[in-house]
């Protein structure tokens, strides 16, 4: 993979493919003082075709595109909770994992958009579904504005990335009734029933650090939330203020292909 030029795009395989495996620390839910730690299998696939992208940063579809304005498709995803295994939720519905899927503005502010240094405002805006697949529900929809910042080529050998992201999120009622909504059958004398409205729902700073050997690759990642003056303030399931999700990934890119193409930022 040949190392990118300032003010060039890098050149790279049109896909790659891999397997390893990816260590979390993460909170239930954000605002629960209680956590899991999961050993999952990673499958490590990139790909960068003219309307999809899958990347480390996820699965994109670009759906329309200039030089420095971007509409892409992307998506995201949540781990299930038991609400067994977690005092506040006690006897309450667990909550299935959730799938995210919407569109996102990305619009660079940097002067070069394509060298190694690139900041972009990005607005993602996606609906929200809860399923643990026998069933399905919506479960709303999440807006995260933030400022990101992507660094390529840096520390010893120019060969390990970094990229830092910062900025609040909103969600609407549904949302926020599905992880803060306290629902009379349900209540309890510590447990009080709870109506929950749509708005601001914390602020958000995530970063990652990620370099490509030969034949692997290794990346780490964090995120904080700070969930002072939400809307669901006075909900007795949220239990912190913070939360703080951590993380590693490994993995052996076992194919790839002959056919090079420009990165995007």
């Amino acid at each position: 993979m040949s190392a990118a030029r300032p003010g060039q795009a890098e050149q790279v395989p049109l896909w790659e493919l891999g397997f390893g495996f990816t260590g979390l620390s993460i909170p239930d839910y954000r605002g629960s003082d209680e956590r899991g730690g999961y050993l999952l299998p990673l499958p490590y696939v990139v790909y960068y075709g003219d309307l999809l992208k899958i990347d480390r940063q996820g699965i994109y579809s670009r759906l329309f595109h200039t030089e420095r304005v971007h509409l892409d498709l992307s998506a995201d995803a949540s781990v299930p909770v038991k609400s067994k295994d977690n005092s506040a939720r006690h006897g309450m519905p667990d909550l299935d994992p959730t799938f995210e899927i919407g569109p996102s503005l990305e619009v660079c502010v940097s002067p070069k958009c394509k060298g190694e240094r690139v900041w972009m405002f990005r607005l993602p805006m996606r609906a929200v579904i809860a399923s643990d697949f026998s069933h399905v529900e919506s479960a709303g929809w999440v807006l995260n504005p933030h400022i990101n910042f992507d660094a390529q080529n840096l520390g010893p050998g120019g060969a390990w990335n970094f990229g830092v992201a910062a900025g609040p999120m909103f969600a609407n009622r549904r949302f926020h009734e599905y992880y803060y909504g306290v629902a009379p059958a349900y209540a309890t004398a510590t447990r009080p029933a709870y109506q929950v409205r749509g708005g601001y729902s914390g602020f958000r700073v995530a970063s990652a650090v990620s370099k490509r050997f030969d034949n692997f690759w290794l990346g780490m990642f964090a995120r904080y939330d700070d969930l002072s003056g939400v809307t669901f303030d006075d909900s007795s399931l949220l239990r912190t203020k913070h939360a703080f999700l951590a993380g590693f990934g490994v993995a052996w890119v076992f194919a790839r292909s002959s056919t090079l193409v420009e990165s995007r930022p």
